[in-house]
């Protein structure tokens, strides 16, 4: 079990990214997709979760309205869309999966290496 980030880099505010998680090695439909983040001398947060099928999501409520996650199981990556960046999303961002409907990070089995994301002002 195998997940890849990528698509981080450093932005100004306002500006977008979209962020990949490829995974292999298990049948990525099978499980929750969730993105967590962990800003300087901050702890872990959850950011952004999406259902096996795709028909659920839930957000953190300091992303929702400008992040958007989606999946796409036939590639098995994910994504994250992130619009209107500020400098407070600075952050590395992981994406997780699991057998989870939880958004707490302890409840997510397999973690990606993380992409760091610096947004300047």
């Amino acid at each position: 079990v195998q997940l890849q980030a990528s698509g981080g880099g450093l932005v100004q505010a306002g500006d977008s990214l979209r962020l990949s998680c490829a995974a292999s090695g298990w049948t990525f439909g099978s499980y929750s997709l969730a993105w967590f983040r962990q800003g300087p001398g901050k702890q872990r947060e959850f950011v952004a979760r999406i259902s096996w099928s795709g028909a659920t999501t839930s957000y953190a409520d300091s992303v929702k309205g400008r992040f958007a996650i989606s999946r796409d199981n036939a590639k098995t990556t994910g994504y994250l869309r992130m619009n209107s960046l500020k400098p407070d999303d600075t952050a590395v961002y992981y994406c997780a999966a699991g057998p989870t409907t939880a958004t707490t990070a302890s409840t997510y089995a397999y973690w990606g290496q993380g992409t760091l994301v610096t947004v300047s002002s």
